[in-house]
């Protein structure tokens, strides 16, 4: 089959580079524009564009998937498929209308639950035991189109997003690969996969830097999962309040849950262990021990240099950003 490959991000690699092997004809790549970073221009291609440079295929980047020009070049290029995944555009009718099969869609979850931008750490924010991917026949809608291949996989319960991205992307090549050949040999005049239940959409929204700061109100798995869900990035963060210093942002690079609530002398949110390497912090049903923590303007540490460092004490406050005094 001729297949035009629509990608940008590391979870596309793998389905990209098995079609590149494999019987299929791959003309090219249409990615994202490389975007300004800090008032330069990222001279960092992405994982994508180095899959498509390495075996000679020309690459687009157009701003827009769906303008008249776009379209054009598509006939041009007479695909039969449109591969898409973590490419960030959504396809128009019209523009899914320009190759023979349409497209087809992988999706890091089990389709219709986390519909967007951000399935994989939205699966562990929820605190799901499961998570998979399906791939789709695709539809304007965005993620709504029936459903030609699932795959299901346990969630870790340390598993982090960057964890459980890489896997779900691997998963995903048999499945793009088998969703082809469905495609292939299915009888075109009755409908192909399987449609999803409206009553079970839920959505996956793009995360947001703001959402790394850490609400201590909120329970200790929740914390933890969040912990989970934003690696690499936002990642998580909070204030230590100190007594006649000015708050100090503390990153948590790396910590874990203890399921046991604190002492009761430590509320949620301050610090209940500060002591040699060890260094935990109060939440509702829970502790959440850290075990890397970056002050602000500061490298990574180990918790013992932290420590030893800067004198944090139990039962010293921690405050989301929106929680800290406002200085007179």
């Amino acid at each position: 089959m001729r297949i035009v490959m629509m990608g940008t991000g590391p979870f596309a690699v793998p389905t990209f580079q098995a079609l590149i092997e494999s019987d299929h004809d791959v003309v090219c790549l249409f990615t994202q524009p490389v975007r300004t970073v800090h008032r330069r221009k990222s001279s960092v291609p992405t994982p994508m564009r180095d899959v498509a440079t390495a075996h000679g295929l020309p690459i687009y980047d157009p701003e827009s998937i769906n303008t008249d020009e776009s379209r054009v070049l598509l006939q041009q290029l007479q695909p039969e498929l449109l591969v898409v995944c973590d490419y960030g555009q959504i396809l128009s009718r019209e523009t899914l209308a320009t190759s023979k099969f349409g497209g087809i869609n992988l999706h890091g979850s089990i389709l219709p639950k986390y519909r967007g931008a951000a399935p994989v750490n939205w699966a562990i924010l929820s605190g799901d035991q499961e998570t998979g991917i399906t791939v789709i026949h695709m539809t304007p809608k965005l993620d709504g189109g029936p459903c030609l291949k699932i795959v299901r996989t346990p969630i870790g319960p340390t598993e982090t997003a960057v964890d459980l991205e890489p896997r779900l992307a691997q998963l995903g090549v048999a499945a793009v690969v088998e969703s082809i050949e469905l495609l292939l040999t299915h009888d075109p005049e009755t409908l192909v996969g399987e449609p999803q239940d409206p009553a079970l959409v839920s959505k996956a929204p793009r995360l947001k830097k703001s959402d790394a700061d850490i609400n201590w109100s909120d329970p200790a798995e929740l914390i933890y999962n969040k912990f989970r869900a934003y690696q690499p990035w936002p990642g998580c963060y909070t204030h230590w309040v100190r007594e006649g210093k000015p708050p100090m942002r503390l990153l948590l690079s790396k910590v874990s849950l203890v399921r046991e609530p604190a002492a009761a002398e430590f509320p949620p949110g301050t610090i209940c262990v500060a002591e040699g390497d060890q260094l935990s912090f109060a939440a509702e049903g829970g502790q959440i021990v850290v075990e890397m923590i970056q002050p602000a303007g500061k490298k990574p540490m180990a918790v013992a240099e932290f420590v030893r460092g800067n004198h944090p004490s139990p039962g010293d406050r921690l405050m989301s950003e929106g929680d800290l005094p406002q200085s007179s």
